[in-house]
């Protein structure tokens, strides 16, 4: 097979739209890892609409999508009790010049979501929340390192993080130079770490569960990146004695481990954790939250300095809490973690039962969290291979799955499911022929997708 014989996918439309985007957003997206660079050339579809676990492009094609908006849509598009709770707030105003009561609810709903923390503050993304946690910790240390884990690909736009990635245009060295980088799962690293920087180390930020997803230099590990035994309560130990804050960035993991995150499902308590994504089911909502005597240095009952925490004109918006509120409420009332859990353990078996059967199952390898499936394409060589990618993605998207990953959302069905594993079969079958060749390259149609993070356009 060639890429002649894929019934061809019509997207001139889509294409069109995508020369539009990039003469005028620079990337051609408002955020990287949507870029068209990710997916193989000329295949990028724009998209109309979503309901459920579906999208249409403008090109009129209808997908089974995964990942749904990084990750943030976990309930499907277009949620009913989201889209009623949203509904109720606009015809009452989304903003003021004071506080809504819809804040207090917020906070008060947040917080019995997650127990181990005893205040919050609401902002409209990730990048907000993990900066101000990293502020407050230097605030309150009066320290001017950062120890971040290495082994993780994303905590913030901001220089603090974004300096330590191939694209590193435009942040002073200077800057860079205070953050330090420890590996996930190894305390006697992370103790090195903080015992030669004794004494300047503000903060340990990691997501608790390790890497969420794979690095195009390496597949994920096959628990998943799941905590060995004491190693996060070695880390909360570990900066205890050093005198730092622990932040769990639970961006990813929030609602999708447990209700209240990885800290709710292991129990280890952090001083600062950052919650987004699935937070919002796609509106516009992030929040930092913890310990009471770190969040109120960000406020005005207390003797210190102050700390600029977070102060967002639209971090409160009425609608985009009220949107948080709905999510915590289906979750806990319709068992949505659960759910979510069974879906991906019926994909991940149907996509490893047709890989094998197809003869590429070292090499089509599906891992991570049920709630929080990736996978990883590799060579002939079983090394992480963008070309392989590329020639799985394409048989994906002729087959109508748009899946940059197998994240899993709750409004999936079985039909889905299966849909979606007959489809990884017949790419499976192409898999095996590129192998067979040693070279994918017939398979391509173009050049490869690119990683998101590097040096050069």
């Amino acid at each position: 097979m060639t890429t002649e014989d894929i019934e061809p996918l019509r997207l001139t439309r889509s294409r069109q739209a995508n020369e539009r985007l990039h003469a005028l957003v620079p990337g051609g997206a408002h955020t990287y890892a949507k870029g068209d660079d990710q997916y193989p050339e000329n295949l990028a579809p724009v998209i109309s609409h979503g309901r459920g676990a579906h999208v249409w492009d403008v090109d009129g094609n209808r997908y089974v999508e995964y990942g749904s908006g990084l990750r943030s849509v976990s309930l499907g598009h277009a949620h009913p009790r989201v889209i009623e709770a949203v509904r109720r707030e606009l015809d009452r105003g989304s903003n003021f010049v004071r506080p809504s009561i819809v804040e207090v609810e917020a906070a008060e709903r947040f917080l019995a979501t997650v127990p181990t923390a005893e205040m919050v503050k609401f902002t409209k993304n990730g990048s907000d929340a993990t900066t101000a946690a990293v502020r407050l910790a230097r605030a309150v240390t009066g320290r001017p390192r950062v120890a971040v884990c290495g082994d993780q690909p994303f905590f913030s736009v901001d220089d603090w993080f974004i300096g330590t990635t191939p694209m590193s245009a435009g942040i002073p060295t200077a800057t860079t130079e205070l953050t330090v980088t420890f590996p996930y799962g190894d305390l006697a690293a992370a103790e090195e770490v903080l015992t030669r920087h004794q004494g300047e180390i503000a903060c340990l930020i990691l997501e608790p569960t390790g890497q969420t997803e794979p690095s195009p230099s390496s597949p994920l590990p096959a628990n998943g990146g799941a905590p060995t035994p004491g190693y996060l309560a070695g880390l909360r130990r570990l900066a205890d004695r050093h005198g730092c804050v622990l932040v769990f960035d639970e961006m990813i993991t929030g609602f999708r481990w447990s209700e209240a995150g990885a800290q709710g499902l292991y129990g280890v308590v952090p001083d600062l954790s950052t919650f987004g994504k699935a937070l919002g089911n796609g509106f516009a909502v992030s929040a930092l939250a913890g310990r009471r005597d770190l969040m109120e240095r960000g406020g005005l009952r207390h003797s210190h300095d102050r700390v600029f925490l977070l102060s967002t004109t639209h971090g409160a918006e009425t609608h985009s809490l009220a949107a948080a509120m709905a999510v915590q409420s289906t979750y806990a009332e319709e068992g949505i973690t659960d759910r979510l859990h069974a879906l991906g353990e019926r994909l991940a078996a149907g996509v490893r039962d047709v890989s094998a059967g197809a003869g590429v199952g070292d090499h089509v390898v599906v891992r991570g969290r049920a709630s929080n499936l990736v996978f990883a394409t590799l060579d002939e060589n079983r090394q992480p291979s963008q070309q392989y990618r590329t020639l799985f993605l394409r048989q994906l998207l002729a087959g109508g799955v748009l899946a940059p990953s197998f994240v899993v959302s709750s409004a999936l069905d079985d039909a889905d499911i299966d849909r979606t594993v007959d489809v990884v079969a017949q790419a499976c079958a192409v898999y095996r022929k590129a192998l067979d060749a040693a070279d994918p390259t017939p398979w391509l149609a173009g050049r490869p997708v690119k990683p998101a993070f590097r040096r050069l356009a």
